[in-house]
């Protein structure tokens, strides 16, 4: 294969491992397909039962918003999400039987390592995983998703919208939101098995815990609506699951190094009495809160006297949480109470063990000082800690290579000693190998620029190189670095029109479209503003995605001159592009303007005649108008400050054409590939209607082809002007 083709060897070898793996758990379905197939029907009956009868029925009860109902917009929604449903289920029920019955398999082909774990310990691990999933689920179900939809169904009724959910985006938004928070809670164990594996030291964890929590506010901005105490609802708990899995992950790393002088059970054992009486303090608790005057106490005084914003709704009593008689679920819920604090009481009583029997608190000295430490050869795993070959193999590469033939000799004698002749050889494998694996992990940055020129060759006409692939990238990050002092100007241009344009949707700009455009629909067939229920919204953030999508492409607009301004004197130094660069200030002010101008006279006099004209066509017909919200604006958006954007391509066509930057020659030489452009561009700009691309296309390309007339009316058909002028200095 050539260096320049689509693929290198180390692809095509990682591809061809890839299929044997594929082909080893398919071979292993076959072998078991009845097994497998019994549990994905059991998982697919019980997902479609359950969502018939008793999920659904019970999500519509406790989280549908006042104000809110929920439709089905095709006769086959319900049977078809029922079904959806039902497969996801039961795929989860035959993946683990499938990932059973493929071990074996995989094992024998050096897939995975044949580790024998003690089905006791799996079956903690799982155990552990079900219960912290549970956690995060009912935290989701019974604080957040009420508070949440709450918010999203006054918000939408507050801008005059109609939340009339699609019973699928629905059911598949809380779905989905319930798994997330499912997983979130997987956090302790995720992190405990990373520290204890080594894989990322306990350490990292604690010395990058701002970056954490930068990353959970970030995803808690994504995942949640934005006002702020929505947000802290998702972020705090996240937050407090993160400082208990650095608990967990230090008690597993300081346990696991010194094994040797501590005894968990024995520790357990002499503590038991201080277990006990935890256990007995929480169910005492439980039993004061719920049997003892504790609850009404709580509702009747405590939760009035709390503001409204954080006022949680009224604690319902045990019988009536678990559908139980008043002395059995009384009893249920102090059992529970006491195994929770009885399990925290063990935690405490199994730190305080492990600590004592670890010098420095058990941590390494570079560690114990609280500095994070150095990426150095003394950062690295010590050879001796790890056990087993499989482990060794998983090394960084870094810890062989730093090695002299002596040490390598002495830790496989070590390894030898300690009755682990596997190890050994697993050893002298990886210290033989270093140099080699070293030299192609330098060398696999060419597997980049080979693809990506075997790619490029099928698009043009001469043969691509590595090394024009190389040149373009320097290219990029050379203008990138150029623009790097400028980042500030940028991103702060970006956000203010964004943040501007959003809090104005958000505090009730889409009500006040909403109401101007109907009050200008005819009077002979204008509704009664009051009921009508239109534009609605499917899903239950449509309105927000809506008002971020649109705050993000103006302000995206508004951004590209002055990005386009900055990055002048690279593209010019590099030849990439030439002219007067005040073209591009008048540029950007002409985008602005026309914007603006666009959006005056397009909200005066196009978007009024189209939008009545299709809304007296539906009420004349007899329909009842029921637009989407994300249909509807796009629709005011288009008519309104598109048709700003579509006089500036020909603008814009001028400018460049008389900077010297675009030639009218080029532009028409051109036109074929920009009309592509302009489609293939339309089709992530619309909806999945191919009408909707072609209303968006068309009139593009309609502005691009006129904009051609200009110029060729302007430069006596290319006779004159356009002649590329010497860059100005920058």
């Amino acid at each position: 294969m050539s260096a320049s083709g689509p693929i290198d060897a180390d692809t095509a070898r990682s591809i061809e491992s890839g299929r044997q793996t594929l082909g080893a758990i398919l071979k292993t379905a076959q072998n078991r397909l009845k097994v497998v197939f019994v549990a994905f029907v059991v998982g697919l009956f019980a997902g479609v039962i359950a969502m018939r009868l008793y999920i659904w029925p019970t999500l519509k009860r406790d989280l549908l918003a006042r104000g809110a109902a929920v439709i089905a917009q095709t006769p086959f929604d319900v049977i078809l999400l029922q079904v959806k449903i039902g497969l996801a289920v039961g795929i989860i029920f035959a993946l683990p039987v499938l990932l059973y019955y493929s071990k074996r398999p995989l094992a024998e082909r050096g897939l995975i390592p044949d580790l024998h774990v003690p089905r006791w310990k799996l079956a903690i691990v799982a155990l552990m995983a079900v219960f912290l999933s549970t956690i995060g689920i009912v935290y989701a179900y019974f604080l957040f998703f009420p508070i949440m939809f709450t918010f999203l169904a006054g918000n939408a009724l507050g801008a005059g919208l109609a939340p009339l959910y699609s019973i699928v985006h629905w059911t598949e938004f809380i779905l989905v939101l319930a798994l997330s928070f499912g997983l979130a809670a997987q956090l302790p164990l995720l992190m405990t098995a990373l520290s204890y594996t080594e894989i990322v030291p306990y350490e990292t964890f604690r010395d990058k815990w701002k970056y954490a929590v930068i990353a959970i506010f970030s995803f808690g901005a994504m995942f949640s609506p934005p006002d702020p105490f929505t947000q802290l609802m998702w972020a705090f708990p996240l937050l407090l699951l993160y400082a208990f899995s650095l608990y967990l992950s230090k008690l597993v790393t300081a346990g696991k190094r010194g094994r040797r002088n501590l005894d968990f059970f024995g520790a357990l054992r002499r503590r038991l009495h201080r277990v006990a009486g935890t256990a007995v303090l929480g169910g005492g608790l439980v039993y004061w809160f719920y049997g003892a005057g504790g609850l009404e106490l709580f509702n009747g005084s405590i939760r009035p006297a709390l503001p409204t914003l954080v006022r949680p709704g009224p604690v319902p009593s045990a019988a009536a949480a678990l559908d139980l008689s008043q002395g059995l679920a009384l009893l249920v819920v102090v059992l529970i109470g006491a195994v929770v604090f009885a399990i925290l009481g063990a935690l405490v009583v199994l730190y305080r063990a492990t600590m004592q029997a670890q010098p420095e608190n058990g941590l390494p000295p570079k560690a114990a000082t609280g500095e994070p430490a150095p990426e150095s050869e003394e950062s690295l795993p010590d050879i001796d800690e790890v056990e087993g070959a499989e482990a060794v193999r998983a090394l960084p590469i870094e810890v062989f290579a730093g090695m002299s033939e002596e040490s390598a000799l002495a830790a496989a004698q070590r390894a030898m000693d300690d009755g682990d002749p596997e190890k050994a050889e697993a050893i002298f494998e990886r210290f033989d190998d270093a140099p080699e694996e070293l030299k192609a992990e330098e060398e696999s940055g060419g597997t980049f620029s080979q693809t990506t020129a075997g790619m490029v060759n099928a698009f043009t006409e001469e043969e691509t190189t590595e090394d024009d692939i190389g040149g373009y990238y320097h290219d990029i990050a050379f203008i990138l670095d150029s623009l790097r002092s400028r980042s500030f100007h940028l991103i702060g241009i970006f956000m203010v029109v964004m943040a501007g344009l959003f809090m104005f949707l958000y505090r009730g700009g889409i009500g006040t479209i909403r109401a101007d455009f109907i009050s200008r629909i005819p009077p002979e067939v204008r509704p009664d503003p009051a009921a009508t229920q239109w534009p609605i919204t499917l899903h239950p953030v449509e309105a927000l995605v809506f008002e971020v999508k649109i705050s993000m492409v103006i302000a995206a607009i508004v951004t590209l001159p002055v990005l386009f301004y900055y990055a002048w004197p690279a593209l010019s130094e590099r030849g990439i592009i030439r002219g007067d660069r005040r073209a591009v200030s008048f540029w950007g002010i002409s985008i602005i303007l026309g914007i603006l101008a666009g959006s005056i006279i397009g909200y005066l006099y196009v978007a009024p005649p189209i939008i009545s004209y299709l809304v007296e066509d539906a009420i004349r017909a007899g329909m009842v108008v029921s637009y989407r919200v994300n249909n509807f604006f796009w629709m005011v958006f288009f008519t309104t400050a598109g048709v700003g954007l579509l006089a500036d391509i020909p603008i814009s066509m001028w400018l460049f054409h008389r900077g010297g930057i675009i030639s009218y020659e080029r532009m028409r030489r051109s036109w074929r590939g920009v009309v592509l452009v302009i489609f293939v561009f339309s089709t992530f700009f619309s909806s999945s209607s191919i009408w909707t691309m072609f209303l968006l296309a068309v009139p593009t390309s309609a502005a691009y082809v006129f904009g051609l007339g200009v110029l060729w009316v302007v430069t006596l058909g290319g006779r004159r002007g356009g002649k590329p002028r010497a860059a100005e200095p920058a």
